[in-house]
């Protein structure tokens, strides 16, 4: 009986997370006001710096960047690289490569790509500082913009950039509330922005990504309801890593649910008279995922959708 219940209750959260619920808090004052201060700011600007998650690289991309920046300069920045599928990424790299937009993988924690991500601000800005130098005009420090999602790890990035603890850090998405000057070296100059999301996302399947890799706060989700969403996700990428994660067996028939139940038992996430406690299993599901103990994915490919110009 007690079984049932759990099914029906969670057959109500999935419609809950079909709705229009699903938009509730995402777009809160700060952020509309950190859209105005952009666009207020841009025209300061030399490079864009757009900061993506290296897992979602389509999710994570913010639609309304392209209207703040207009035809600014812009590098995008795959962070979170250590986390990622890196043979999905190939196909991520062609594409951009296709578009001729300029990209490069890093992981803010290591510094790793860093250097790579400086070489392609130099190249960017080669001609017009070239200009500038025929003209007689001194040199001036580049001004970059750092853009990106809420969680994506900018004030990791620039931390790790200017080599020292510049900005607030944080493993949960908010940290930074306020646009900040952080003069990095002679060279550079960086616009650190609060992480912004969009008022309405289309696509549920973008809603999902940005909740499973945590750029929306667990405190406003359903995560029991999230939590099965994850298990079909990495079920239709590759069943063998839940499987090895949790060392349980499981087969295609079986629900999302019955491999959740599995694993809150092998991990002993239970409550009175030995029924799972859906609320801790949940939270360990999304830790190990975030953290990479279930493995390294890149949960989307161009393939997978219409990318607009």
């Amino acid at each position: 009986m007690n079984t049932i219940k759990n099914i029906i209750i969670i057959i109500c959260k999935l419609d809950w997370l079909n709705g229009d619920k699903m938009n509730v808090q995402w777009f809160p004052g700060h952020m509309n006001k950190t859209m105005r201060l952009l666009k207020e700011n841009i025209k300061l600007i030399d490079v864009v710096i757009e900061l993506v998650d290296a897992r979602i690289p389509f999710s994570s991309t913010n639609p309304e960047v392209k209207n703040i920046i207009g035809n600014k300069p812009k590098i995008i920045a795959l962070n979170k690289y250590d986390l990622s599928d890196e043979k999905v990424l190939k196909t991520w790299e062609n594409w951009y490569s296709k578009k001729n937009l300029q990209y490069v993988y890093i992981n803010s924690l290591t510094g790793y790509g860093l250097s790579n991500l400086k070489e392609k601000i130099d190249f960017l800005m080669k001609d017009k500082m070239e200009r500038m130098k025929k003209k007689g005009i001194r040199q001036k420090s580049i001004r970059t913009m750092i853009i990106g999602i809420p969680n994506v790890g900018k004030s990791s990035f620039i931390n790790k950039l200017g080599n020292k603890n510049k900005t607030k850090t944080g493993d949960r998405p908010g940290i930074t509330r306020t646009n900040q000057w952080i003069r990095l070296n002679d060279k550079i100059e960086i616009l650190d922005t609060p992480g912004i999301l969009w008022p309405k996302f289309e696509k549920k399947f973008i809603g999902l990504n940005l909740a499973f890799t945590g750029a929306i706060k667990d405190e406003i989700m359903d995560i029991e309801t999230l939590s099965l969403e994850l298990i079909k996700k990495i079920r239709s990428i590759d069943s063998n890593k839940l499987k090895y994660r949790y060392k349980i067996d499981f087969k295609i028939d079986e629900t999302d649910l019955e491999i959740m139940e599995m694993i809150g038992k092998k991990r002993g996430c239970l409550i009175s008279k030995g029924e799972i406690d859906y609320n801790r299993t949940a939270n360990l599901l999304l830790d190990d995922f975030r953290s990479s103990k279930i493995g390294k994915f890149t949960l989307e490919t161009p393939k997978d959708f219409v990318v607009e110009d």
